[in-house]
């Protein structure tokens, strides 16, 4: 029995899967970039029987100055301004990179006493 000597190798294997492969990253590329699945959604007729969820902006400027919903609030008013919103409120938090530490601790200290759990911080992404 002879044994046949290889001059060449078969590559037509391995160029399948890495075609296979390139159409799976170019697929879920397009996911990545827009940051979501696009969708077209369903209407309802009782979709409006659902009421959408309350939220809550809170910024903190470089200053120290708080708002509610692009309305100043008070360090000492705060505890009156959160009455008018439910604990199960969803409250997003954005502070200004060069504010101080302490005025948004003592938000956040004020939000948690209160015992509000829906809380979001916002920042950029870069």
């Amino acid at each position: 029995m002879q044994i046949k000597k290889f001059d060449t190798i078969n590559v037509i294997p391995f160029i399948d899967i890495m075609l296979v492969l390139l159409v799976i990253v170019l697929t879920t590329a397009s996911f990545v970039s827009r940051g979501l699945i696009p969708l077209d959604l369903s209407s309802a007729n009782s979709s409006s029987k659902i009421s959408k969820q309350e939220e809550l902006d809170i910024s903190i400027n470089k200053d120290g100055i708080i708002y509610f919903n692009k309305q100043i609030v008070q360090k000492h008013a705060i505890h009156a301004a959160l009455t008018k919103f439910k604990l199960n409120t969803n409250i997003n938090i954005s502070c200004d990179q060069n504010s101080f530490f302490k005025d948004f601790v003592y938000v956040i200290d004020i939000l948690k006493d209160k015992g509000y759990s829906n809380l979001g911080i916002v920042t950029k992404y870069e």
